[in-house]
């Protein structure tokens, strides 16, 4: 996706946070590689398992309902909802 696309510009991030599903009774560790008020792009171990919808808690505290855009092997593109 290019920028002129999104609804808000992102920025470059290297911040912890994890992919919550199942009531937090799940979690997946992901790395947040860019962010915007609207959305993020997410680096991760795998996709398996991970749903098009689940919470991202960063390691500053921060949670985002997300909903999954775009996956690949390694990264999910994510519009907060």
């Amino acid at each position: 996706m290019t920028d002129e696309h999104r609804a808000a510009p992102r920025q470059r991030v290297l911040k912890g946070g994890r992919i919550v599903i199942n009531d937090g009774f799940s979690t997946f560790q992901c790395t947040v590689r860019n962010l915007s008020e609207t959305g993020a792009r997410l680096k991760v171990a795998g996709i398996v398992g991970i749903p098009d919808r689940f919470e991202l808690l960063m390691d500053d505290g921060r949670k985002f309902a997300c909903t999954a855009m775009w996956k690949t092997e390694f990264e999910i593109g994510v519009q907060f909802t």
